[in-house]
């Protein structure tokens, strides 16, 4: 896989959530696939979503010390800061797309990292906004959209 790649906060948590063990097999093959490639992107609004789900609301959750770890790690990707850029997109595709304000400040990011796809369960499958297609990875594995 050579396209970058955006992660939603969905599928961080999934990847780390046993109740969902389905889910979590999915996810964290993805999580393999873009590892092993570096194609990973995500932003600092997706990494404090995910502390938060894994340490406050997930049942059982992570350890404080474990969910820092995992968010350090996550930084090697470079997340996407939400800035002025971020922001004014995210107004531009809610406004056109009518999505949701923190829908739409994901798919900013993922149009400002580059990124040709968008992992996450949250929107249509197949959605294009701009150069960033949805894919569900839940309903695709790697393997299939690298074939």
């Amino acid at each position: 896989m050579a396209d970058r790649v955006f992660v939603d906060t969905n599928i961080l948590v999934y990847s780390r959530d046993a109740s969902e063990a389905a889910k979590q097999k999915q996810a964290s093959a993805w999580m393999r696939e873009i590892w092993g490639s570096g194609t990973g992107c995500l932003s600092f609004q997706v990494l404090q979503e995910f502390y938060v789900t894994v340490t406050e609301k997930l049942k059982p959750g992570l350890d404080p010390a474990t969910a820092r770890n995992d968010v350090r790690a996550l930084i090697a990707w470079h997340p996407i800061s939400v800035d002025t850029r971020v922001v004014e997109g995210a107004w531009s595709i809610q406004d056109r797309h009518l999505l949701s304000w923190w829908d739409a400040l994901i798919v900013s990011a993922a149009q400002v990292g580059n990124c040709r796809y968008l992992l996450t369960e949250d929107l249509h499958v197949g959605q294009v906004f701009g150069t960033v297609e949805v894919i569900n990875p839940f309903l695709k594995s790697p393997d299939e959209l690298i074939a």
